[in-house]
């Protein structure tokens, strides 16, 4: 199996994870000429630089001529730049000759730095307008992370916990905290520190990708090293300003357990069929992977559930505590997993009823598929058909 692993331990931004993934892809030309056929007066280059003595790659994106700040997407705006609202971006995006696997992705990469900034301001997501996040440095960021990570296809994406930096940041609302609040709701459930260098490490749009890509977050993961890239930040630190990129295969012949879950476990025998459907809403919208109960057989001849929550390795101790507080019970088992997964993708098809999304899955030597549930129904809904006639059509 292909695990990209990424050490953000300087923290992430979108110039930096393309660097770093530039230098993972073979054809590097190609992607370049690519990029540089998206906007009219906009041009990607690839520059090598040094920082603290380890080489790498900088990504350049220049505009009429004119280079783009990256690593202060939170910073002082030095250019001037026109406020775009999430559809003005959105609509940048889905005109882009690249994949539709690619657009679509940059278009939730942009969803998720658009809910958090509503969040961060007290707004509704259609009142929000990027200032130095939605300038087309930053567009051109996150599509050229999205394709890399299309060309490159691993099977799983990992992360170490993420370095926020310290101290505060200049942005177009004024002087912040770091992590800035954006940066803050994007990183929620996603282990992170900050360290001794006191300037902004994770970007609001840094945080978005590492969140949007990476699966599991942790040490890395066993195994042999293929492949390695580093891409470098604009700025000079103590340590060197670069995020580092790791291609990994596991496993022989790829047949071994690819991730790892966490299961936790409660007995349950004095809950009413309301209190569990809650407590299963409360989890799912917790992070929690999958949530099911099964009936058992308890002490003194009493029927009891068994619920059995999957999640994040990562996610766990918080997972455990909103069992403890939307459950009657006293006590939370854990159980540490390998699972043998299939990598999972989304693609969008055109069905004689309309068109909806369909989930791929690949890995050990398979490939399945599924439509998804709600757009299914939705289009039988709409049709005024049955449910299995929309799906015989997938």
């Amino acid at each position: 199996m292909n695990i990209l692993y990424l050490e953000c331990a300087m923290g992430a931004a979108g110039d930096m994870l393309m660097g770093a993934l530039y230098e993972l892809y073979p054809e590097k030309e190609k992607f370049l000429e690519k990029m540089n056929s998206l906007l009219p007066g906009v041009a990607v280059e690839a520059e090598r630089a040094v920082r603290q003595g380890i080489a790498g790659t900088h990504m350049r994106v220049i505009i009429h001529g004119q280079e783009e700040g990256h690593d202060h997407h939170c910073g002082q705006d030095h250019h001037h730049h026109e406020h775009r609202s999430l559809r003005d971006i959105q609509h940048i995006i889905g005109h882009f000759d690249l994949p539709e696997p690619v657009r679509q992705r940059s278009r939730e990469v942009y969803a998720l730095i658009a809910q958090a900034e509503a969040r961060a301001h007290g707004l509704p997501v259609g009142e929000i307008h990027f200032h130095e996040v939605g300038a087309l440095d930053a567009v051109i960021d996150v599509t050229g992370v999205c394709y890399l990570m299309h060309l490159l296809a691993p099977e799983r994406v990992a992360a170490s916990p993420v370095n926020l930096g310290g101290g505060t940041v200049r942005c177009a609302h004024g002087v912040l905290p770091v992590p800035a609040p954006a940066t803050a709701y994007l990183l929620e459930g996603v282990p992170s520190y900050g360290g001794e260098i006191q300037s902004e490490l994770c970007t609001p749009t840094g945080a978005a990708l590492v969140r949007a890509f990476a699966g599991d977050f942790g040490p890395q993961p066993l195994g042999r090293i293929r492949g390695s890239g580093v891409g470098c930040g604009t700025k000079d630190f103590p340590r060197a300003n670069c995020l580092r990129a790791f291609w990994l295969e596991s496993g022989l012949d790829g047949e071994a357990p690819n991730d790892e879950v966490a299961e936790l476990k409660a007995n349950l025998d004095d809950m009413t069929g309301e209190e569990l459907g809650y407590a299963m809403e409360r989890l799912l919208e917790a992070g929690a992977l999958d949530v099911s109960y099964t009936s058992i057989q308890m002490k003194k001849n009493r029927p009891g559930i068994l619920l059995t929550c999957l999640c994040r390795p990562a996610d766990a101790d918080r997972l455990a505590r909103e069992i403890l507080a939307h459950t009657a019970t006293f006590g939370v088992r854990r159980t540490d997993c390998a699972r043998y997964a299939l990598s999972v993708s989304t693609e969008t098809v055109s069905t004689p009823r309309g068109q909806l999304r369909r989930k791929i899955g690949t890995g050990y030597g398979l490939t399945k598929s599924k439509a998804e549930y709600e757009d299914a129904a939705c289009l039988a809904r709409h049709g005024e058909v049955p449910l299995r006639e929309i799906l015989k059509n997938i």
